[in-house]
């Protein structure tokens, strides 16, 4: 009986939390995801123990290890990390202090153009070490799951960031206007990225 539950428990379990972890919905999430990672390979570890297959015991044994190391990262650390970050934005929108946010948060946020729909998402931003400023910030543009999408970049002073997202007065077409980005080789300014 316990067999037979291990059976259905494992594929869904382990298809769930792929998705959960590859969807990169934040800390919290990807931490659940590998708890659920968890369930299917002590699911697995159940059937292989019932059916005597050792490749799929040893395997689901190893990939236990890894999954309470993501569960230990992703639930434990990263996530106190998160809520630091946040701690820090919600004093610093109470104080006199320029508001503070995150720059990790900026990957997957939308970014509205001046008809406050949006026109792309954010993916990275670059800073400069000597002055400790974002210099520009690179945006998706297009496509599915990276697949057909164009980079660009939009300067740190054409953008201003609030919790839904970064807003410009750029529209789509003046985004689509600059020139793309190659994927595998960023300019070092704003001003070779195309921004202002």
């Amino acid at each position: 009986m316990l067999e037979t539950i291990a059976s259905y428990v494992a594929p869904a379990a382990t298809m769930i939390a792929a998705m959960m972890t590859a969807a990169n919905l934040g800390a919290r999430v990807t931490g659940w995801g590998f708890v659920v990672f968890s369930i299917g390979a002590v699911a697995w570890i159940i059937d292989a123990l019932a059916t005597g297959q050792n490749n799929l015991l040893l395997s689901n044994a190893f990939l236990l290890l890894v999954d309470l190391v993501g569960i230990w990262r992703w639930l434990g650390r990263q996530s106190a990390y998160d809520d630091g970050a946040q701690a820090a934005r919600d004093e610093s929108a109470q104080t006199a202090k320029p508001t503070l946010f995150p720059i990790g948060a900026l990957a997957g946020k939308p970014v509205k153009g001046q008809s406050g729909s949006a026109i792309g998402t954010a993916i990275e931003a670059m800073a400069s070490c000597a002055e400790g400023k974002v210099e520009y910030i690179v945006v998706s543009r297009g496509g599915v799951g990276g697949v057909g999408e164009t980079l660009h970049a939009i300067g740190w002073g054409e953008s201003v960031y609030h919790d839904g997202g970064l807003e410009t007065k750029l529209s789509e077409a003046d985004l689509a206007a600059r020139p793309a980005l190659d994927r595998a080789r960023w300019p070092v300014t704003a001003a070779l990225a195309g921004a202002h």
